[in-house]
């Protein structure tokens, strides 16, 4: 914020709004270690998600930063995936009876952990997780050309 004189005006509390590298440093490491925009904007020493969204537009060096960040983000979101699919520890108990059951709780829980960590893929980096498939047509297409000949039989 500023004066009518374009002089800084102290930020007399709340949120920081001025871009300045220490804190798009941590909002970059951050994303980088996985953690959502919305998670890192909730810390009360980070500024407000519109003001960092803000600064994607007024600054591309950030907007660069921060779609590099996102793609780190993006592939640790896929390891995790793989970690969560291959944790089989608490799929299974023993009951009362020493009989091994299938824990379907944790089975379901890591099912949706999963399956909303390839949706989030497949939003943030769709070339590399979507599901778009793509036709592509090779060789030659032939057209031939049909007519129908009515012949009128009182001729």
């Amino acid at each position: 914020m500023s004066d009518a004189t374009n002089e800084p005006v102290a930020n007399l509390g709340g949120r920081p709004t001025t871009y300045c590298e220490p804190t798009v440093r941590e909002i970059l490491e951050r994303l980088c270690e996985g953690e959502s925009l919305r998670s890192i904007c909730r810390d009360e020493r980070m500024p407000h998600m519109s003001t960092v969204l803000l600064w994607k537009s007024k600054h591309p060096e950030f907007s660069d930063q921060y779609e590099t960040a996102m793609r780190a983000r993006a592939q640790h979101l896929f390891d995790e995936l793989l970690e969560i699919a291959d944790d089989n520890k608490a799929d299974t108990y023993v009951d009362d009876n020493g009989v091994v059951r299938t824990n379907a709780e944790v089975v379901a829980r890591s099912r949706l952990k999963v399956d909303t960590r390839k949706w989030a893929l497949s939003k943030m980096i769709p070339k590399m997780y979507g599901d778009k498939v793509e036709q592509v047509h090779t060789g030659e297409v032939t057209i031939t050309k049909v007519e129908r000949v009515i012949v009128d039989g009182n001729a």
